[in-house]
């Protein structure tokens, strides 16, 4: 198992990890995404593990439920304890988003390769975004030619 800094969701059914430096919007995005129908797997950090040729995503128990919204401190949630992640959204800058990604962009983790983009959490269509790439990887859309 992998002890990873990030935060989880699953969005339609499919995990979304969400990665990034601190104070680049992991828990305000993940807040934004729970808004809109999300479910709260693990924020801050998690483990991944390889099982059956997939990558799951599990709370660790001593903060489960548990969202960091800054300003207002951290606030129990609803939750599951763990999810299949087949999408990483890594945040940055917002002069660091390509405009157009490199064609089926992946990243790997415990020798699983996902579904990889790369965006700006405070974008007003970021969530948008993310439940684009969501339908995408759910139905084997490619994004870009």
């Amino acid at each position: 198992m992998l002890l990873v800094h990030g935060t989880c969701v699953e969005v339609d059914g499919i995990g979304v990890l969400v990665i990034g430096p601190p104070g680049s919007g992991k828990s305000d995005l993940a807040l934004r995404l729970l808004d809109a129908g999300a479910r709260l797997v693990a924020d801050d950090y998690l483990w991944l593990e390889a099982s059956g040729g997939e990558l799951v995503a599990a709370v660790p128990e001593t903060i489960a439920g548990l969202l960091e919204v800054r300003g207002l401190g951290i606030v129990r949630h609803s939750y599951r304890d763990t999810c299949i992640v087949r999408l990483c959204v890594e945040l940055v800058d917002f002069k660091d988003v390509p405009r157009l990604p490199p064609e089926r962009q992946t990243i790997r983790y415990e020798d699983i390769a996902i579904k990889h983009v790369v965006l700006y959490a405070f974008d007003a269509s970021t969530v948008a975004k993310v439940k684009l790439a969501v339908r995408a990887v759910r139905d084997g859309i490619v994004l870009t030619e």
